[in-house]
């Protein structure tokens, strides 16, 4: 990645891609800026063919991303704040549908903003330290980057407005009860357990693993008879790749396969 950042760090190494969110002094907070970073470096990975997986952190053991900056929403009149709102919402999309696996790793807070970043992720997971939580009606405000939508989806609604509307902190054991994580380590193993996780996706077939992010996108928004239709139709695409032969050839010899993404 020739490319560098202000808010960001960029690292690819054996098709994993590291991004890391770098405002130490501000918390890794959600700036314009930072958005505008986030978006150009994620097009570029996933335009990148030597990227297969990306985790996503913030710099040092204090934060994830602790939201958004209050100097910024302070600010903010009706059109700025919904303009605010829906850039927010692009860039987490963007993310969300990039084609290629995301792991947040969290580390510390992530909070507003960021907890909604990570929630945008493939998959979260978190420090024993990490605290993560929805606190924007503190500020007389909702989450603006699909938490609304997104914590629902993950936790059920019950429990996302209980979050939501007290804007209760919550620790990682807790965020892992409710589903709002997938995995807590130790603060000191939690990159290491991300690269062995990325290497072991890295492993499998590259256009399955594409099929299954794009299959598990779709249903979560339609209704089953027609998710089941997008799922047939991917398995069927690939049923005619080069990967599906090699797989079931290596399966069959007893050999690790050769993945070519074709």
């Amino acid at each position: 990645m020739p490319v560098s950042y202000e808010t960001l760090l960029v690292e690819v190494k054996d098709e994993v891609a590291r991004v890391t969110l770098n405002r130490p002094q501000m918390l890794h907070a959600l700036n314009a800026m930072v958005f505008n970073e986030l978006e150009h470096v994620f097009m570029k990975l996933t335009a990148d063919a030597g990227v297969r997986i990306i985790l996503l952190t913030g710099s040092g053991e204090k934060a994830f991303a602790a939201g958004a900056d209050i100097n910024e929403i302070a600010r903010l009149d009706v059109a700025t704040g919904e303009a605010k709102a829906r850039r927010g919402q692009e860039v987490f999309r963007m993310i969300e549908t990039c084609g290629k696996p995301v792991i947040a790793c969290i580390n510390g807070f992530a909070l507003g903003g960021g907890c909604e970043l990570a929630m945008a992720c493939t998959l979260r997971l978190a420090s024993e330290t990490a605290r993560l939580g929805q606190p924007e009606v503190k500020l007389g405000l909702i989450p603006g980057y699909g938490g609304t939508q997104r914590l629902p989806r993950l936790v059920g609604a019950s429990m996302a407005l209980k979050l939501l509307l007290t804007g209760e902190m919550i620790g990682a054991a807790e965020a892992l009860r409710i589903g709002l994580v997938d995995e807590v380590v130790p603060a000191s193993r939690l990159m290491e357990r991300a690269e062995e996780m990325a290497k072991t996706i890295v492993g499998m077939a590259p256009l399955a693993i594409a099929g299954c992010l794009e299959a598990v996108r779709w249903g979560t928004e339609l209704r089953i008879e027609s998710g089941t239709d997008v799922e047939a139709e991917i398995f069927g695409r690939l049923c005619g790749t080069a990967d599906k032969a090699e797989g079931t050839k290596a399966f069959l010899e007893k050999r690790p396969p050769v993945w070519t993404g074709r």
